[in-house]
């Protein structure tokens, strides 16, 4: 599924964060090892994640879509979801999490209209 809104213009960064956090919320739910403890982590995250993914999409051309990119896109939306745990507190996921919550996004993202990551 192709998009082709440009996500580099403000109000393209604000559907993205909408879009991620919704998605980032559905894939806690779904997948074991990821947990957000509370609202404001999820908000928080859905930040951290959608500028994560704009420096990475600026800086190196590649798409973190779990499915944008293939296999280097699904590796790039892994690594952002491990490193916000990092980056924000109430945000626990584990390796193996980071990886199943990368192909529940990709899931999701195919289904729920906008962009997330």
């Amino acid at each position: 599924m192709a998009d082709n809104r440009n996500n580099s213009s403000f109000g393209g960064l604000i559907i993205q964060f909408i879009t991620t956090a919704i998605i980032v919320a559905i894939a806690a739910f779904l997948t074991p090892g990821f947990k957000i403890d509370g609202l404001w982590a999820l908000i928080l995250a859905a930040i951290v994640i959608t500028l994560l993914d704009f420096v990475i999409r600026k800086v190196t051309g590649v798409d973190a879509s779990p499915f944008g990119k293939g296999i280097v896109g699904f590796i790039v939306s892994a690594v952002i979801l491990y490193l916000t745990k990092y980056i924000v507190t109430g945000f626990e996921i584990s390796i193996l999490g980071a990886i199943i919550g990368a192909l529940v996004i990709g899931i999701v993202n195919a289904i729920v209209p906008g962009k997330a990551f």
